[in-house]
């Protein structure tokens, strides 16, 4: 059974089973799948070195590039500016690839921290740890349908796991579990402090 995150001499820990250890990289790479940009094509016509120096995405002068269809993605990239979709796709045009890239490092360093037991975070790669976490939980969410009070208390009323008998309560289930263990990573940054 998972034990919360605590501060100690050597960085924030927390034990972790090998079941929910593996649940987390399953999660933390599913979400890597989700973001990571398709690599620019090498040695086009059109490539500009610069591109690549300031992290822009060389199809960002496309005339096709849109936001994410997949509405979960679309909460990990939200538009820029609200009620102006061309203002929001020229700065998603112009950012995308870089954030995108940021998170998959962030879920990549944390799928990786998840290897040992217990797991142990600098204070430094913690605040990484945490924003893997939170992209992890704002897929969940949408996925659950999260948008109000009462979805939250739905969700957060699943709490026994060899009761699920379909997948919204099992991902609930995993929604929670994800929340708790940020909310223990967060505390005991704080504590840390």
């Amino acid at each position: 059974m998972a034990k919360a995150f605590k501060s100690t001499h050597r960085g924030l820990t927390c034990h972790l089973e090998k079941a929910e250890r593996d649940l987390l990289r399953s999660l933390f790479e599913d979400v890597v799948t989700m973001l990571e940009p398709e690599p620019p094509v090498s040695g086009a016509a059109d490539e500009d070195p610069l591109w690549a120096v300031v992290g822009m995405d060389p199809r960002a002068h496309a005339v096709d590039f849109a936001a994410p269809t997949d509405d979960a993605v679309l909460r990990l990239l939200p538009d820029a500016v609200r009620d102006d979709a061309a203002a929001s796709l020229e700065f998603r045009r112009l950012t995308e690839r870089g954030l995108r890239e940021a998170k998959v490092g962030a879920l990549r360093a944390a799928a990786l921290a998840v290897e040992t037991s217990p797991v142990l975070l600098a204070p430094g790669t913690a605040p990484k740890f945490a924003a893997a976490l939170n992209d992890v939980r704002l897929v969940l969410a949408q996925r659950l349908g999260l948008e109000t009070e009462e979805d939250a208390e739905r969700v957060h009323a699943f709490d026994d796991w060899s009761a699920a008998g379909n997948v919204d309560e099992y991902l609930a289930l995993v929604y929670n579990f994800v929340t708790w263990l940020q909310e223990s990573l967060m505390q005991a940054l704080n504590e840390s402090l």
